[in-house]
């Protein structure tokens, strides 16, 4: 899950860029999103065909599931992060793991004691305070942003379920196909000629959000949701940290206070599940080994 936060603040600086006017004309969300899943496509069936892992019957209903959310998410967030700053934007919309981590105890039966709850709350906390409420957030954005947080967190209980029954590389496979079609037909109507480095970055942008989604579909395959969803919050500080190296920003106090709730959120999940469990193989008995 931490890999994938990586991968996944890199996205969003690179539809930041392709929303606003850093490589040209800005594009539309609809068609940073069709980019998006073209390429995570090419990336994830290049892989298919190098590895030719057993694909089985599709869950169909849970892929479209899935996929419905997972398009919706990244198309509103795609959004956001065009009209309000990157770090805010990231800060509301990645309230999904808290969204997840509540429907999976409701829905899905998962367990959360007091001390994942406190964890959970910790990270939250780390959130609002890199949302820095009340000091000119954009509604509108804010709103996009909120909605991105409520379908990406509906599309981990998706992910998780699909997990019992099929591998990582099936599960990306039919989704990033099925989001292919999807954003296809939405980037249509919008459509604008992207500029070469437009073209280059939505390269980037599916390549680094296939890499995110394998990193994200074997943490759900290895652990309960309400574990591993609390760390996506990490994307916050990674997100930061690309602000300091690309661009020059150094986090004032309050970032370095939202960044270290957040890690300190993280770290005492783990804390409580090294002590509660024992450690999980790489490799677990039905998992993936790709």
């Amino acid at each position: 899950m931490v890999a994938a936060t990586v991968f996944i603040a890199a996205t969003t600086l690179l539809a930041k860029a392709l929303g606003t006017a850093a490589l040209g004309a800005p594009l539309h969300p609809f068609q940073i999103t069709f980019g998006r899943f073209l390429f995570a496509a090419i990336a994830v069936f290049a892989t298919v065909a190098a590895l030719r892992p057993t694909i089985g019957t599709a869950q169909w209903r849970w892929h479209l599931g899935r996929v419905i959310c997972g398009w919706g998410g990244v198309t509103l967030m795609f959004a956001a992060v065009a009209t309000i700053p990157l770090a805010e934007a990231t800060a509301i919309s990645f309230l999904n793991p808290i969204v997840a981590m509540v429907l999976a105890v409701i829905l899905m039966g998962e367990s959360a004691g007091p001390v994942r709850w406190s964890a959970a709350a910790i990270a939250v906390a780390g959130a609002i305070l890199l949302l820095r409420p009340g000091m000119g957030v954009v509604a509108p954005g804010a709103l996009l942003a909120l909605g991105a947080a409520l379908a990406l967190g509906a599309e981990v209980l998706f992910i998780k379920r699909l997990t019992r029954t099929e591998g990582p590389l099936a599960i990306l496979a039919f989704s990033n196909g099925i989001g292919l079609v999807l954003a296809t037909l939405t980037a249509l109507p919008v459509w604008q000629p992207p500029t070469h480095p437009q073209w280059a970055a939505m390269v980037a942008l599916g390549v680094l959000m296939a890499c995110a989604q394998g990193c994200f579909v074997n943490s759900l395959r290895r652990a309960e949701t309400s574990l591993v969803t609390p760390f996506s919050y990490l994307t916050l500080v990674f997100a930061g940290l690309y602000d300091l190296v690309i661009f020059g920003v150094l986090p004032d106090a309050v970032g370095w206070a939202g960044a270290a709730l957040i890690v300190l959120g993280a770290g005492l999940l783990a804390w409580r599940e090294g002590r509660a469990r024992p450690a999980l193989p790489l490799t677990p008995s039905g998992g993936s080994r790709s």
